[in-house]
């Protein structure tokens, strides 16, 4: 693994989607790990398949079925319990599309689903059931959406998500950029990505000079749930991003297993602010079907919180989240 990650070269993202591993034996083999050791579930596998680009895997601890980074990957037999609670969406997304693709859940802004492809498949993804066919696949297509835009003057933010909008090659993600800006009444550019923290090769040259000549004050929140997942290149392409002048963010979920203790949150939130990225959001899981096991009860949650807060000064602690579907704004806990 080590040696196919050094051959890439230069802006090598769109080779590492297609050297990511696949196969769940594939995985078990490069971290030397057993399968009779592990719970793992074929439903799981073929429902959502496990996708992990070798730049992830390698920050994770080899023989170790617990590590914080594998687990977030391995698609464990828990994932096939079902409880009548946790739905295919559970924040509500397709209540308020209003054009294929097209979400408009809270005042001043609308999210944009423009790709529907990942850099990774997170198991507790609460868009892991969306019908991604059904938005459009290309620039053209999605012209009713900006003309949906241009026709509403209180939108003065649109938010790029997915799946992850940085699947998107440059040279579309240009055009997108071009399109957004031509709006005068849209002031803000939002990014949700993960792929400069999964592939840091991403956050190209291209993309940056882009990003620094747009009129639009940018955004970039990232998702990272444990401080292992912050490697060198990680820190480089944050720094990247900033110096394009975008505003980064973090938003975290909370997770059984993988940060659900204030040793984990406090070394997550202290490595971010070193990086001067904005703790921004702790969320609450969403219910989505296949993600009962990764839940900590609120209450825990709100105790974590106040411990970390101890611990760290307040610029540093996010704001606990849920996210209830129908609500015009995220409930804090």
């Amino acid at each position: 693994m080590a040696s196919e990650i050094a051959s890439l070269k230069g802006d090598h993202w769109q080779e590492s989607m297609k050297l990511a591993i696949r196969d769940p034996q594939e995985l078990l083999k490069a971290l030397g790990l057993k399968r009779e050791d592990l719970s793992w579930s074929a439903d799981g596998q073929l429902a959502f398949p496990l996708f992990a680009p070798l730049e992830f895997v390698s920050r994770m601890e080899i023989g170790n079925p617990r590590d914080p980074l594998f687990l977030q990957v391995w698609p464990a037999s828990e994932e096939s319990h079902v409880l009548s609670d946790y739905v295919s969406d559970p924040v509500g997304d397709l209540a308020v599309e209003k054009a294929p693709g097209l979400l408009h859940k809270y005042q001043g802004r609308v999210l944009m689903i423009a790709s529907g492809a990942c850099a990774i498949h997170c198991r507790y993804c609460f868009r892991r059931h969306y019908p991604y066919d059904s938005a459009p696949k290309s620039i053209q297509q999605w012209e009713a959406s900006f003309e949906t835009i241009e026709q509403d003057a209180s939108i003065r933010e649109v938010i790029l998500s997915g799946g992850d909008p940085l699947t998107l090659v440059d040279v579309t993600l240009d055009r997108w950029l071009d399109r957004i800006e031509s709006i005068p009444h849209v002031h803000r550019l939002r990014i949700h990505t993960r792929l400069p923290v999964v592939i840091p090769s991403r956050v190209t040259e291209t993309f940056i000079d882009r990003l620094a000549r747009s009129r639009l004050a940018v955004w970039v929140v990232l998702h990272i749930n444990h401080a292992n997942e912050i490697d060198e290149q990680v820190a480089s392409a944050i720094e990247r991003l900033q110096g394009a002048g975008a505003t980064v963010l973090n938003q975290a979920v909370l997770l059984r297993g993988v940060n659900d203790n204030a040793d984990a949150l406090s070394q997550l939130f202290e490595r971010l602010i070193d990086l001067q990225v904005g703790p921004y959001y702790l969320h609450q899981l969403d219910r989505v079907q296949g993600a009962a096991h990764w839940e900590v009860s609120e209450a825990y949650g709100r105790e974590l919180i106040a411990e970390v807060r101890k611990r760290l000064p307040g610029y540093a602690v996010p704001l606990y989240v849920r996210e209830i579907s129908g609500e015009a704004h995220k409930t804090p806990l």
